[in-house]
């Protein structure tokens, strides 16, 4: 047998790749007829789906896609490493099927003359651990996306391709999604036909445990509070509580103008084992927390934003989309250099529709907006490098893993950075207005267009962006934002324009004294340099900070401070003593498996961020946060 060459072979494989590399996608119906896809989810001990598809198809070659670029997450995180045991049958018989060599996302078929419908079985091996990903199966409750089950054919638009989508249950399990129930029988649900791209941004939570509250008023579109909890007892809720769910409702219709959604669904979890996680979908968003949502509720300590922040994507994200992620499929590259809008403000308005709806107090909502703040001030040692705009492009990067010195290669920062922007934007507004105008009046005016409309997303550019705020407030609005998203204007300035500044005290505001008692964590940013968990393990070190000039570095652990065994009130007390004996801190530390002792010179004393009103200086923080 004659040896290829290399080259020879390169080319051969290019050859075999470039159809699903390059086939079109074209806007009309996928000829051969709606796709189904029945997904039996009961193996709940190995954490296992498995999944039957009937694909109509016509002979010839053909392409079927598994979805790469996943709405949401920014970047081609599709988990079809997750996907195992494909098999393709056609009449009984089996068929051949080889994965593209330059796009392992697409499987290519020759469907033999006669046949008019393929079958595909496979299983979904959801992860088993969290450092394999997401955890979305537990004893109690999972979580199904869609994207993660299916394939397609290649060439036809996602708003063009029909699906009939079906689910096996767990006996007895409630299940939550903004799918619509067409029959059920048995543990089976039968959800009613719909586009791919509506299917895919369509994910069920369903658990033991299930409960649902409505928000919405009779006669409005209905808004559902869908929960799954580890236990029954944890779905208890207090009814002030609901209350402030209801209020988030009132304000963000107030806010937005308008409601993108025929109903809309919250999936909320309550869990240890399936939590952390937000995702934004058009009529629902998945949400999860702790197990003591409702049950710890205290009204002084309030809620956080990932209910207010999942929700306004409906508007922001999802129905006004950027122009780069208005694309044909979910295996077309997303451009995400407008991220600072789509994730950036909806951080804004998730902070400000938290407080404003009640879920954070306004001295929570201050507190948390002090770190931010701080951080954009002092710690995003890396803005000196790279800009706001160019963290954008971080979800392709670094695919969201974790980095050694994050404040200093920066991450996802057009999340907080953007934050930071737009209410630098609305204080302007407010300021040059005499409060007359606001970037309320923006978000009616951008995100209100279509009210009702929801199957057709509407994209935006930068220029739009910019016409509409000059529709508000008259100005050179383009070179005020370059300004910020490039570095040329301090975040500092921003605060200040809001008629706040920052300032370091000795003790964290109530907002991090929680957030630290809850973690465990070591918040020693602004002091040393440094944060560590409850057994010392250093976390994030800030650059160039006097810890890290030290020698201290990310992933080492304090051992013991002064000779004292280590702890955060250890820590604490001696960067106290220091600040008045001028003598250095001795840290001991362990570095893999060598012990060394480090003499850290730092006398400032402890330091946490706070926001103070300005004396003379107009507060437009206060009114931004109030209830409208």
């Amino acid at each position: 047998m004659p040896v290829r060459s290399a080259l020879a072979l390169a080319c051969a494989f290019a050859i075999q790749g470039v159809a699903a590399q390059t086939i079109p996608v074209k806007d009309e119906a996928y000829p051969a007829g709606p796709i189904n896809v029945a997904v039996d989810a009961t193996n709940l001990q190995q954490r296992i789906m498995r999944i039957s598809q009937d694909i109509p198809v016509q002979p010839g070659k053909l392409t079927l896609l598994y979805p790469e670029w996943l709405p949401g997450n920014h970047s081609p995180r599709g988990p079809i490493d997750k996907i195992a045991g494909i098999k393709f049958t056609a009449n009984g018989k089996p068929l051949v099927w080889t994965r593209d060599p330059l796009d392992v996302f697409a499987f290519n078929l020759d469907v033999p003359a006669g046949v008019s419908n393929i079958k595909a079985e496979f299983q979904y091996l959801t992860p088993t651990d969290s450092g394999q990903g997401r955890v979305v199966m537990t004893p109690s409750m999972l979580n199904l996306q869609w994207n993660a089950v299916l394939l397609y054919p290649a060439g036809y638009a996602q708003s063009k391709i029909l699906f009939n989508p079906s689910v096996k249950y767990p006996s007895g399990w409630g299940a939550g999604t903004a799918l619509d129930v067409a029959s059920k029988q048995g543990d089976t649900v039968t959800y009613k036909q719909v586009p791919l791209e509506v299917l895919a941004d369509s994910p069920v939570y369903a658990g033991r445990h299930y409960k649902q509250v409505l928000l919405s008023e009779p006669g409005q579109k209905p808004v559902r509070l869908n929960v799954v909890a580890d236990e029954a007892k944890y779905l208890e809720t207090k009814p002030e509580h609901i209350e402030q769910h209801k209020e988030l409702l009132r304000q963000a219709k107030k806010l937005y103008a308008s409601e993108h959604y025929d109903h809309y669904d919250f999936l909320l979890s309550l869990s240890t084992q399936m939590a952390g996680n937000g995702l934004e979908h058009q009529r629902s968003s998945e949400n999860g927390q702790e197990l003591g949502y409702f049950k710890d509720w205290d009204k002084k300590t309030g809620s956080d934003d990932l209910l207010p922040h999942e929700m306004t994507h409906s508007w922001n994200g999802k129905y006004r989309r950027p122009d780069g992620q208005m694309v044909g499929n979910f295996n077309t590259p997303l451009d995400d250099g407008l991220l600072w809008v789509y994730e950036g403000q909806t951080q804004y308005w998730g902070n400000v529709l938290a407080a404003r709806s009640g879920l954070r107090p306004m001295d929570r909502s201050r507190d948390t907006l002090a770190s931010v703040v701080a951080y954009y001030t002092d710690g995003a040692t890396g803005l000196d490098w790279r800009t706001v705009q160019d963290t954008t492009y971080d979800p392709v990067i670094a695919q969201r893993r974790p980095k050694p010195y994050r404040n200093y290669q920066l991450s996802e920062d057009y999340y907080s950075a953007g934050q930071l922007i737009w209410l630098g934007a609305d204080a302007l507004i407010r300021s040059k207005t005499g409060g007359k105008k606001s970037l309320d009046n923006f978000a009616a005016a951008f995100f209100g267009k279509n009210d009702g409309q929801w199957q057709t997303p509407l994209g935006y550019n930068f220029d739009e962006v910019v016409s509409t705020l000059n529709d508000v407030l008259p100005m050179d609005w383009g070179t005020w934002l370059r300004d910020r998203l490039e570095g040329r204007v301090s975040f500092a300035k921003t605060i200040e324009d809001a008629g706040w500044k920052l300032v370091y005290k000795d003790t964290p505001t109530d907002a991090a004294k929680a957030a630290a008692k809850e973690s465990g964590r070591g918040d020693f940013v602004y002091s040393l340099g440094i944060t560590t968990d409850k057994a010392g393990k250093v976390g994030d070190t800030r650059w160039d900070s006097p810890a890290f000039n030290a020698g201290i570095g990310t992933g080492m652990t304090l051992v013991a401070v002064n000779d004292v065994e280590y702890s955060a009130e250890v820590l604490n007390d001696a960067i106290t003593e220091a600040k008045t004996s001028k003598r250095p801190i001795r840290l001991t530390v362990k570095d893999f498996n060598r012990f060394r002792t480090i003499e850290l010179p730092y006398y400032e004393g402890k330091r946490y961020p706070h926001l103070e009103q300005i004396k003379g200086k107009t507060d437009y923080l206060t009114p931004i946060f109030s209830k409208k």
